[in-house]
């Protein structure tokens, strides 16, 4: 009998291992550039940890056949047209520069070639939260602009820290949201193309849709039949016509996104979130205050309002209407 169980146990075991397998190949071929977030920082620390000693087997290759290794990675699971558009070492690993889709898109891969990750976490903040890594020139009325893919999470995160600030200083700047592509699957661009459109037909009621889909916690992987939902439920809150929005995704969607996607190449943004001030790219404390206070240093005259006090806790990274515990400078 226990030789019965054993067999048994063992049987059922291999199944459940099969399995499990079987359906992370199916999400990393629809969705590749996610492999760091489906594992965590259980694998981001295994992966630094390893790296420091040149990788799970200790043997080193080249920068150049660890890229080549890494597109043919992704062409096996499925995703065509990547090519490569630089490299560099950073942190004991290699970093591959991706060209996707007219994104530029970052990977890191160990240096045995063994081992890809999505992002790095940093352990340690470099500068102080407001201070900008190139001054800003100052201005009558300054233009703001946020870079970020719909859904990254860090993107987000900037998203629910800068609007409360824009909110506040109204009409005395020019703020904008704009689209890089889409780096973690189509569900991204459709998005991107639902806040083009909401933005082109309902600008007054644009950043009120932006922070109603951000504090949502649910539909975080892109499901379409959780994104309808969710989306009819804000475009009632908002009195946003849906047949409206829709038909302009299906009719000028593409066109409004490829112009996005094109204005952020031609400046070289790639990651999100990406702060520029006036033209400058500047870093800010992701809370309300953290941004407020770069944005009123951008002003020729500092306007009286820039004396009122936002929130000073920094936003929850990902969806949701939560608050950080610490700070944060991650990106997508």
């Amino acid at each position: 009998m226990d030789e019965e169980k054993k067999e048994h146990e063992h049987e059922h075991h291999e199944h459940v291992e099969h399995t499990s397998k079987k359906n992370f190949t199916e999400k990393v071929r629809e969705n590749p550039w996610m492999l760091g977030t489906l594992v965590l920082s259980v694998l981001t620390i295994a992966l630094l940890l390893v790296t420091f000693t040149g990788g799970i087997t200790g043997h080193t290759i080249s920068i150049n056949d660890a890229s080549k290794k890494l597109i043919s990675f992704y062409e096996t699971s499925g995703i065509q047209g990547l090519t490569l558009n630089s490299t560099k070492e950073v942190s004991g690993l290699y970093q591959v520069n991706l060209n996707y889709k007219g994104s530029v898109v970052p990977v890191y891969i160990t240096k045995d070639g063994k081992n890809v990750i999505e992002s790095l976490i940093p352990t340690e903040v470099t500068q102080d939260k407001n201070t900008k890594t190139t001054e800003v020139p100052k201005s009558e009325k300054p233009s703001v602009e946020l870079y970020v893919f719909t859904y990254c999470p860090y993107g987000t995160q900037m998203e629910k820290a800068v609007i409360p600030a824009v909110k506040l200083l109204g009409d005395k700047v020019d703020f904008k949201i704009r689209q890089i592509g889409a780096m973690h699957g189509e569900y991204e661009k459709i998005e991107a193309k639902r806040q083009l459109c909401i933005e082109k037909n309902y600008p007054a009621k644009f950043l009120e849709y932006i922070l109603a889909f951000d504090n949502d916690a649910s539909c975080s992987n892109g499901d379409a039949t959780c994104v309808a939902t969710k989306t009819k439920a804000i475009y009632t809150n908002l009195g946003i016509d849906g047949t409206k929005i829709n038909s302009c995704m299906e009719t000028e969607g593409d066109a409004l996104y490829e112009a996005e996607v094109s204005n952020a190449n031609s400046k070289g943004i790639g990651g999100s979130p990406t702060l520029v001030i006036n033209g400058v790219e500047t870093q800010a404390d992701r809370s309300p205050e953290g941004v407020k206070g770069v944005i009123c240093a951008a002003f020729n005259n500092v306007p009286s309002v820039c004396t009122q006090t936002l929130s000073t806790s920094e936003a929850s990274a990902g969806f949701g209407a939560g608050t950080s515990s610490g700070s944060t400078s991650g990106s997508c």
